[in-house]
């Protein structure tokens, strides 16, 4: 089945503009979701909508957006209404700027959508665009209205389409000073950033997205299904952590545990080393590398 998009308009840059529709670039629909019950019936709750003096359920039909402009006091507006608020965004994707893709920080990032052309027409003009950005090396900024909001999107080429990803306002994304103004400036000793280098060189790795898992989602999978067959429940054991108390002892011991690993072959090599005849011999283990590992697999 075909993907469908979110959006549908025009992208435009300066005179040039061809079609093209917005799709989801990511899912949550392989989640685990429940329903509400009915503990006593196990029948499925529904919510509903309710006047809030009377009581009584209000039908679809008769329900309105409404903006509180004082205590109980609200300006109605209809759907109709909200749809009448036409700006160039609603169906035009303007970029309006290209900035060096760094230059917007993690923070800024919200949602990541696929923008594709939709007809044959316009896949010249697109091509161009992707690709003048890609050879600049540069992200444009631009502007489309999504879910009745318009928000900025960053464009960005990927592979023969674009990814646009919105972006948060700025006064959606609150000041980092307020949280870190109370952590004090530290003077570290030389020998403990030393020693926690040394464990982020043993842990470096490419970041592969296949790697890692949704740990607790597959626990609720086991526990659906140790319910459904009536099979008892398996006792998960308590995750303690216990204070740091002395730092470099810690971080020595975590070098410890790292050397320690690396210096002894998996007992399946060792076995397979002895079949073949050959002699087991250890090697001495480096204490700095500057070589990065690959991640392994995380359980």
């Amino acid at each position: 089945m075909a993907p469908r998009p979110n959006w549908k308009g025009y992208l435009k840059l300066s005179l040039v503009s061809c079609p093209v529709a917005l799709y989801p670039a990511t899912t949550t629909s392989e989640r685990v979701s429940f329903r509400t019950l009915n503990r006593d019936t196990g029948h499925r709750v529904r919510r509903q909508y309710v006047d809030e003096q009377t009581g009584k359920p209000v039908a679809t039909e008769n329900q309105a957006k409404g903006y509180e402009v004082a205590k109980g006091q609200y300006v109605m507006l209809d759907d109709d209404e909200l749809k009448a608020v036409a700006i160039e965004s609603n169906d035009t994707i303007n970029i309006e700027r290209f900035v060096p893709g760094a230059d917007i920080g993690s923070l800024y990032l919200d949602t990541p959508y696929y923008l594709a052309p939709t007809d044959r027409v316009g896949e010249e003009a697109f091509a161009v665009i992707r690709e003048a950005m890609r050879t600049e090396k540069v992200a444009g900024l631009a502007r489309a209205v999504l879910f009745r909001r318009e928000r900025v999107l960053k464009l960005e080429p990927c592979g023969k389409g674009i990814v646009a990803t919105s972006l948060h306002f700025a006064n959606e994304v609150h000041a980092a000073e307020s949280y870190f103004a109370e952590i004090p400036d530290l003077v570290l000793p030389e020998e403990m950033l030393e020693l926690a280098k040394h464990i982020i060189h043993k842990m470096a790795g490419r970041f592969e997205p296949l790697q890692f898992e949704d740990r607790y989602e597959n626990a609720l999978i086991e526990l659906i299904r140790s319910k459904q067959s009536g099979m008892p429940l398996k006792p998960q054991p308590a995750h303690r952590h216990t204070n740091v108390i002395n730092l470099m002892d810690a971080l020595r011991r975590s070098v410890e545990s790292e050397t320690r690993s690396a210096a002894k072959p998996s007992a399946s090599k060792l076995e397979s080393r002895k079949a073949a005849g050959k002699p087991v011999e250890s090697k001495p283990v480096k204490t700095a590398r500057k070589g990065k590992a690959r991640l392994g697999k995380v359980g």
